[in-house]
């Protein structure tokens, strides 16, 4: 019979029945309403139950997709979620109506991103058209599943530090594997653009990226700026209000190892010592070799990782609009005129050290300047021609950035952008929700299905990539 769906018969007058199986090819939709029927006309004739909580007698269940065998979603659920990783997120309140399962909310999610889904109401109707990975989850699938409202209020309620004990425990579980390691460890952040008009790229108001103009949709979001070209050459910038999310990557195995979400106006360089510090709490990264973007060159950076992880830090020179004067061997500049300046002492601002130079013209009375120079004939005392460089005291800049050491470890963080794209592709690009929260929550969720992917990956030994969802569809 061309009947959807997996039966499980069972009959009650016998105390220990045993299940027998009967498996259908899936075809036409008319088929299986007639069928479903049937089901319901038979159920007090042979002491059926359609999916009792303790004892399961009968389950139909029909997918949205015929080739859908126990998908990845199971899969990864079935190998990543054990009931220790749940400790502290209780079942159901202690007081009150208990409502949906957390444990069950919070594996639909990642079924959500497993899948790719940006918006609930795809997850909704996900759920609802496969009753197996409903089932899977851990809803009772005899009575009717979340509604939108319930899964948005979850994710809104959601405290993110259970979401985080999970991931930290995925993460601890991949280091026992010997699959993450701290050796290199690469920091980046991805904008996460929030759910308002002002960010429609067809919007032609002209004051839509002021920043005294709050979007009505989402008041928790903050307007942020990020590059829209990897050119070097290239400075092309796109403003929008939204969010980042700060990964901390092993640059190795390309696995996250933290995360944190920020709203869009808050610099990469700022969280980055928090980051590394909470990580180091739950996994040492001590003599660490720290990868980044020209935006974490900071002075602090640099001596924080030499002097509490024993690390160094491999990041370009950000030169903040600095010129580079033209420099004789010995090190001194070439004024204007083609002279070479002269030392004129040193003096400290700012925590640095700066050489004074000034053009020879200047030290004599009766000397001309060669090239007429306007700070020459400016009527002061101190006329002539200055320049100040920096003198290479600390670690920031006692880094060599031209050697073949810094070039061929800083290749490695070409793995953070390699995850930031995996990332973005779960369907975290552009949110649907509107507050922090929840963003928050779904941007944890997601690393969470990207670790889920690898724990699925080593679990089964089929020797699969345990970067790609495809490669964990295959062993499905």
């Amino acid at each position: 019979s061309p009947i959807s769906g997996l039966l499980q018969y069972s009959n009650s007058n016998i105390s220990s029945p045993p299940l027998q199986y009967y498996s259908f090819s899936h075809e036409q939709n008319s088929t299986y309403s007639v069928f479903m029927q049937v089901c319901k006309a038979w159920q007090p004739l042979l002491s059926l139950q359609i999916y009792s909580n303790n004892q399961l007698q009968m389950v139909l269940l029909s997918c949205q997709n015929p080739s859908f065998h126990f998908t990845t979603s199971c899969k990864v659920l079935r190998f990543t979620f054990s009931e220790s990783r749940f400790i502290l997120c209780p079942e159901s309140p202690k007081t009150g109506r208990k409502g949906f399962s957390n444990h069950a909310m919070i594996c639909s999610f990642i079924v959500m991103k497993c899948e790719g889904f940006s918006m609930i109401t795809d997850l909704v109707d996900y759920l609802n058209n496969n009753l197996l990975i409903a089932h899977y989850c851990g809803f009772d699938i005899s009575a009717p599943l979340p509604s939108y409202w319930t899964f948005d209020r979850f994710l809104k309620q959601l405290d993110n530090d259970v979401l985080s004990s999970i991931m930290k425990s995925q993460v601890l579980y991949l280091s026992k594997q010997g699959i993450v390691d701290t050796s290199f460890i690469g920091l980046d952040s991805t904008p996460i653009a929030a759910n308002t008009s002002q960010n429609n790229p067809k919007s032609f108001l002209s004051n839509k990226f002021k920043p005294d103009n709050q979007p009505k949709a989402d008041t928790d979001c903050k307007l942020g700026v990020h590059t829209a070209s990897n050119q070097t050459n290239e400075k092309k910038y796109e403003f929008y209000w939204g969010y980042k999310n700060h990964v901390l990557v092993d640059c190795i195995s390309g696995l996250p190892i933290y995360e944190l979400t920020t709203t869009a106006n808050v610099h990469d360089s700022t969280v980055a010592l928090d980051i590394l510090a909470d990580t180091h709490a739950f996994l040492p990264i001590t003599e660490c070799t720290f990868l980044a973007d020209k935006g974490y060159d900071v002075k602090n950076i640099y001596n924080q990782v030499q002097e509490l992880y024993q690390g160094e830090c491999i990041i370009p020179l950000n030169k903040r609009s600095t010129k580079n004067p033209k420099l004789l061997p010995q090190g001194n500049p070439v004024c204007d005129a083609g002279l070479a300046m002269w030392k004129d002492g040193k003096f400290s601002d700012n925590g640095r050290t700066r050489q004074k130079f000034c053009c020879p013209p200047k030290s004599s009375k009766n000397a001309d300047c060669p090239c007429h120079h306007k700070n020459f004939y400016n009527g002061k005392k101190h006329r002539g021609c200055t320049k100040y460089i920096t003198i290479p005291d600390d670690l920031r800049l006692s880094v060599d950035r031209d050697s073949k050491y810094f070039k061929s470890n800083y290749s490695l963080r070409t793995e953070c952008e390699r995850y930031n794209s995996r990332f973005k592709n779960t369907g975290q690009e552009r949110m649907w929700v509107r507050n922090k929260s929840s963003v928050t929550n779904l941007n944890t969720i997601s690393h969470i299905s990207l670790l889920a992917v690898a724990v699925a990956a080593i679990t089964t030994g089929a020797g699969q990539s345990y970067r790609k969802l495809k490669a964990v569809k295959r062993i499905a």
